[in-house]
């Protein structure tokens, strides 16, 4: 029996056998409120298909109550089998119609039920990405058997119910105990994908609005619970909304191609958002209910653009198969950010910003065993679930950004126009890309597909070049190498900036942008050039590869880097000094150095944020053990005297409190924040609000300075679902043998813990300074690795598998420790199991490798 998962070969066969598939589908959701566990689904699917062929349709159900095809009433029990109905003996054409009990879900997946404890109502969505459709209606579950749906849902009648087409007038009428209900009976979907369809139901707080363009006028929506309709930045919203719209229309040569745009801010989301066709589903911690910074805005700008640009890319051009799932993600990775650049004027810094933050994942996630290409080789559902990584994203955006500078930006967008205009409603691979980019471009693009998108790895970049005795450079050259594992060498279209020191900073005062291959390019153009303090290679981060400064230009980085004039150099000076931590090259003591020496300069405040979490990194786990006494008491004290300097009420000063709140670790710093929470001693204008409550809540439950109590108390103030999972996050991080048995239950043992609960619970759990007590939690986490990522699900059982593994300990015993599991249980469990402790295991040795370099520092 094949389970839940599903094998491309399978989807091949299963698409060379159906096809002009349509679905109608009934969802019965008045009982939702009631707390019942399951609700009534009935799907109907029309389908062609060789006469006398056998299929399947998939479906997870808690019970099947009649399955009919073509008239023939079959044996529930014959034929399915608890994830597929098995056909046979199919007509031309066929009726398959499949009465079923589905089950509510509080795992995100599937239909999700939230019950807000402010107002005590039931809020559902749908989350389908990747085969999740099946745990709601009978499907055809995969990405190339396109349909129009036609979905008819029942719910109470004074809820908001949409989906992915127009909503209708309901039709009111009365349930069997006189309940007022109502049924919403949609008009049918265009052609989509299963995976991007999509039902909200609840009695959600709406806002709508319209975009007026040049191909007509489409209606707008925002959506939240009513609990959070005061933190509902509708104008901030709308505006961004709008400004992608007119971009995308105009860049992709195609009008918006759905009717209107709804955007469900959800509750206990497992994502940041999802692309369902017209209908977008997003967590509402995007909506701040509490004071934020310009950088948690843009990123909620970028997230918003980013699902935009999948209503073309993704939704109505579709990868065939799942091997193209970066023609989704890292398409709409790189457009969400060339948006930002080009279309907002909030956020129009979005390329630092991306350097900053997505670049450091990827590049994370590239030097991991679990590495893969870009297009990756997708075998099943499985592999499918993991790949939602760096490589999927932020590489592929980088990559796609390299493109945009070998064919040229112009170009670029001309083949995309052509690509929507051939393909639309349709399925692609790859080459259904490459055709018109070729074409457009006149370059013959099948070398670099196959160097940048089909290979792993990251190459290094070091500049190798000779000065004269008047320091100018009589030659210059670029090493590129490879990684043992993946020795591919790729071409860069690159920038190469000469910064020199002057009055005004430290400044770019020339720029060369050079093609470079191979293991060895020589640059003349920069013979006669005198030394710079910083040669910068990359400048402007137009390609993807981690660079190496020589020892001038590492020297200027480590005295000099706030003299930085520009936010994007800085990014790339960040970025490799990073890296090198990581990589053992730069002792962990020297880059917190720096992140000291030069944060207050920085104006990125993704940067801020980003550098404070990695200097924290740094201390915590790359630093030698006897050295971390010392860089905690630096970095407590470096962060105390940032906020005492920081710009009253500023963004830099909210971002320094949370900060410090995570690395304070003496009996001084808690009594200070002790203080803010009871609002004593305040630095200037800092407003402790409910979400700041909540962090120094945590920070001094970490600390042993308050309990269970305490946290209760904090509870009553915030009655919010939100409130609730930070409580259990404050409880989790407690120092105490109870506090981390009680989260251990919760978070692995318990399977009626909701998805963000156990999120939260999780990320409580692991604190610096707590080392003895979670060290017995080793063994217990490689227990429970055999069976959690099946018991809790793929979203819930990642969770455990990457949040709870011990690269936190960083030590040697916990090394050992996985790599004697992974001798002896490596052949017995699941794939992505598999992957996740391999990858916590290279964590761990790279952590203890970047420990040696600190010690002999």
């Amino acid at each position: 029996m094949p389970g839940t998962n599903l094998t491309r070969d399978e989807a091949r066969s299963r698409a060379g056998v159906v096809r002009d598939v349509s679905y109608a589908i009934e969802l019965d959701l008045a009982n939702a409120p009631s707390g019942a566990p399951t609700y009534p689904s009935v799907t109907t699917i029309t389908f062609t298909a060789e006469p006398g062929a056998s299929t399947f349709a998939d479906l997870i159900a808690d019970k099947v109550r009649s399955v009919t095809l073509n008239g023939e009433d079959l044996d529930p029990d014959a034929v399915y089998d608890g994830a597929r109905i098995q056909l046979d003996g199919l007509a031309e054409r066929n009726e398959l119609t499949v009465v079923a009990d589905c089950l509510y879900s509080r795992t995100g997946e599937g239909l999700h039920r939230s019950v807000d404890p402010a107002d005590k109502e039931t809020y559902l969505y749908t989350q389908f990405e990747v085969p999740d459709a099946r745990r709601v209606f009978a499907t055809f579950e995969q990405p190339d058997l396109k349909a129009p749906f036609t979905f008819t849902v029942s719910a109470p009648a004074r809820w908001v119910v949409i989906s992915n087409a127009p909503a209708p007038e309901p039709t009111p009428y009365a349930g069997e105990n006189g309940e007022e209900l109502a049924r919403w009976e949609f008009p049918p979907t265009e052609r989509i994908s299963t995976y991007i369809t999509a039902v909200v139901a609840g009695p959600y707080h709406v806002v709508t609005d319209a975009y007026e363009g040049p191909h007509g006028t489409y209606p707008l929506s925002l959506l939240c619970r009513p609990s959070l309709k005061d933190a509902l930045d509708v104008d901030d919203l709308f505006e961004v909304t709008k400004q992608g719209f007119a971009l995308f229309e105009e860049a992709f040569g195609t009008p918006y191609p759905f009717h209107k745009y709804d955007q469900a801010f959800v509750p206990e989301y497992n994502m940041g958002a999802m692309e369902n066709a017209g209908c977008v589903t997003l967590r509402d911690e995007y909506l701040f209910r509490s004071r934020t910074t310009h950088a948690e805005l843009e990123a909620r700008a970028n997230t918003v653009l980013h699902e935009l640009a999948h209503m073309w890319f993704g939704d109505l051009v579709t990868m065939t198969w799942w091997d193209d799932l970066w023609l989704n993600e890292s398409f709409a990775e790189w457009a969400s950010h060339w948006a930002q650049v080009v279309a907002t004027t909030k956020y129009s810094d979005a390329w630092t910003t991306f350097c900053n933050a997505r670049k450091n994942w990827a590049y994370r996630q590239d030097q991991l065993p679990s590495t893969h290409p870009i297009a990756a080789d997708m075998i099943d559902f499985h592999a499918v679930e993991v790949n939602f990584d760096g490589i999927t994203y932020a590489k592929g955006a980088s990559t796609l950004r390299q493109l945009v500078a070998f064919v040229g930006e112009e170009t670029f967008v001309t083949a995309l126009k052509e690509y929507f205009h051939d393909h639309a409603f349709g399925n692609t691979e790859l080459a259904d890309l490459l055709k018109p980019l070729e074409k457009a471009s006149g370059r013959d693009l099948d070398d670099w597909t196959e160097r940048w998108l089909r290979t792993a790895g990251v190459n290094t970049l070091r500049a190798d070049f000779a000065v004269d005795d008047q320091g100018a450079f009589t030659s210059f050259a670029i090493e590129q190498t490879a990684n043992e594992k993946f020795p591919v060498l790729r071409p860069h279209r690159l920038a190469v900036g000469l910064y020199r020191r002057t009055d005004a900073g430290l400044v770019r005062t020339e720029r060369f942008e050079v093609d470079i291959d191979g293991p060895r390019t020589e640059l003349p153009e920069l013979t006669g050039a005198a030394q710079p303090d910083l040669v910068l290679l990359n400048d402007d981060d137009l390609t993807y590869a981690k660079i190496r400064l020589d020892e001038r230009s590492r020297a200027t980085l480590v005295e000099s880097i706030d003299q930085l004039t520009e936010s994007l150099p800085r990014a790339l000076a960040w970025g490799a000094a990073w890296d090198m931590t990581r990589d053992a090259e730069m002792p962990a003591s020297q880059y917190v150095g720096i992140v000291l020496r030069g944060i207050r300069a920085e104006t990125d405040l993704t940067g801020v944020r980003s550098l404070l979490n990695q200097a924290n990194t740094a201390i915590n786990q790359y630093a030698a053990p006897q050295n971390r006494p010392a860089l905690r008491e630096q970095f407590e004290e470096a962060l105390a005297g940032l906020i005492a300097d920081a710009k009253a009420g500023s963004d830099h000063q909210l971002a320094f409190v949370r900060a410090y709140s995570s690395a304070v670790f003496s009996d001084a710093g808690a009594d200070r924040l002790a203080g803010w929470l009871d609002g004593r001693d305040l630095p200037a204008d800092l407003v402790v609000d409910t979400d700041l409550r909540w962090t120094l809540i945590v920070a001094l439950a970490r600390l042993g300075r308050i309990g269970a109590d305490e946290i209760d108390d904090e509870l009553t103030r915030d009655t919010t679902i939100t409130g609730q999972e930070r409580a259990a996050q404050a409880r989790a991080a407690r120092p105490t043998v109870e506090a981390k048995e009680e989260a251990w239950r919760v978070a692995v043992e318990s399977e009626d813990t909701p998805n963000e609960t156990q999120f939260r619970t999780i990320l409580g759990f692991q604190q610096p300074g707590q080392e003895d007590l979670l060290r017995p939690y080793v063994d217990k986490y490689l227990t429970a690795a055999k069976d959690v990522y099946t018991r809790l699900g793929s979203s819930m059982g990642e969770n455990v598998l990457v949040y709870l593994s011990p690269r936190h300990l960083a030590d040697q015993g916990a090394l050992d420790a996985l790599t004697g599991w992974l001798e002896t249980e490596s052949a017995s469990v699941d794939a992505p199991t598999l992957r996740y402790v391999t990858e916590a295991q290279a964590d761990l040795t790279r952590a203890i490798a970047a420990q040696a370099t600190d010690a002999a520092s």
